[in-house]
């Protein structure tokens, strides 16, 4: 008599446990989110860092070889601010720009035979302006010159930790031997921050005053989103719209890298998604990237 009354007991329990197991099984299987990317796969590259402990949080083609554009200056301006701490140079020390060094295409600001500049107007101009005629300067006078200067900021590459940048030139104009990646761009970022907090204020500026007029800047995201506070734009046809961003806001301590992107303007937007997925992000969560081809 208890067995045809244990059969539908024993149905019930084992139609509950399987439930509980798909329940169990819901909660442990990764859910897929989509995050557009601004540009084609093949110059596409990205990175997020958390500056406080180094541990990667996000990254896509992080150590494929990518031209650094501009991004290049920041090598350029470590070793000026290494030269200022060791008293080669002050921020008074006059630069002669060469010929050679007027001649740079644009983005510059335009001397003439025989003019110098100061070295704090010549890192404002590097940082705010991106000036290429400033960049080749400091290279010939801290180097001797800018092919001298460019082994150099290889060497400290290597000494730094960037196992994967090669520089032949000061400024990130078009070279194609002057590779680098993501990675490395973020710990070039990270290791101005570090090294050379008295001069780190210099990548937050907008704009400055040179020779009695105003010199904007290219950095957008400055002022843009709350904590961003540096540090690099780069732009060459053949890399596409490159930045490294350096956020610090409410404790947290982000360094960003995002290359190849296919406009400025999409590039800050990629950014600035990038800070909040990483801010606030999602557990058990896969991402699947969908390049600019493909929406």
């Amino acid at each position: 008599m208890s067995k045809p009354r244990l059969f539908p007991f024993i149905k019930r329990f084992v139609a509950a446990f399987a439930l509980l197991g798909l329940v169990g099984g819901c909660a442990t299987t990764p859910t897929e989110t989509m995050l557009a990317v601004p540009a084609p796969a093949q110059k596409y590259a990205a990175i997020v860092i958390d500056a406080s402990s180094g541990r990667t949080l996000f990254e896509a083609n992080s150590t494929a070889p990518r031209y650094p554009a501009s991004l290049t200056k920041m090598m350029t301006l470590y070793l000026l601010f290494e030269a200022l701490e060791q008293g080669r140079v002050s921020k008074t020390t006059l630069i002669p720009v060469s010929d050679n060094a007027a001649r740079q295409p644009p983005t510059k600001l335009r001397f003439r035979r025989g003019e110098t500049i100061d070295v704090e107007s010549a890192i404002r101009a590097i940082t705010v302006k991106s000036a290429n005629d400033v960049a080749v300067a400091v290279a010939e006078y801290l180097g001797g010159s800018e092919d001298a200067f460019a082994a150099m900021m290889t060497a400290k590459a290597r000494q730094i930790g960037m196992r994967s940048t090669v520089f032949r030139n000061a400024s990130g104009l078009p070279d194609a031997g002057q590779l680098t990646t993501a990675r490395d761009m973020a710990v070039l970022g990270t290791a101005l921050r570090a090294r050379f907090p008295q001069h780190f204020h210099y990548f937050s500026e907008s704009d400055f005053m040179f020779r009695g007029r105003l010199v904007r800047g290219h950095n957008d995201m400055l002022g843009r989103v709350r904590g961003v506070n540096g540090i690099k734009t780069g732009y060459i046809r053949a890399s596409g719209f490159n930045i490294v961003t350096s956020y610090d806001a409410d404790g947290r301590r982000l360094i960003l890298v995002v290359m190849g992107a296919d406009s400025a303007r999409q590039r800050n937007d990629h950014v600035e998604a990038l800070i909040q997925r990483n801010l606030s992000p999602a557990s058990n969560t896969t991402t699947r990237l969908l390049y600019a081809e493909e929406q």
